[in-house]
């Protein structure tokens, strides 16, 4: 798939990038293996996906999991639709810039 290239500040943050490449990788990730991927706090990763969900770009939802021992739910993070494209479109800006376009 060839993305539109598109800067996109908010993306372009080292950390909200990474998690971004994370995120697109695959249909969601569980909040707790993104923050140990990370290697970040949950202070740190709830406000970089908070900034990122308040522009539409990612979703959270809740849900149980046979795996836990306890009855705490997963929080389940996920890039929408508009956060897959503003990120491809990011990604092939970047890949622009390094050719000198």
């Amino acid at each position: 798939m060839s993305a539109e290239a598109r800067f996109d500040e908010l993306i372009h943050a080292p950390l909200r990038l990474r998690i971004c490449g994370l995120l697109r990788a695959g249909d969601g990730i569980d909040f707790g293996v993104l923050r140990d991927t990370l290697g970040i706090a949950d202070a740190s990763l709830s406000k970089n996906l908070k900034l990122l969900a308040d522009a539409g770009l990612v979703a959270m939802s809740k849900s149980s999991s046979a795996a836990r021992s306890d009855s705490r739910r997963v929080t389940w993070v996920a890039l929408t639709p508009a956060g897959s494209s503003a990120f491809d479109a990011h990604v092939a800006a970047l890949r622009a810039i390094a050719r000198g376009e």
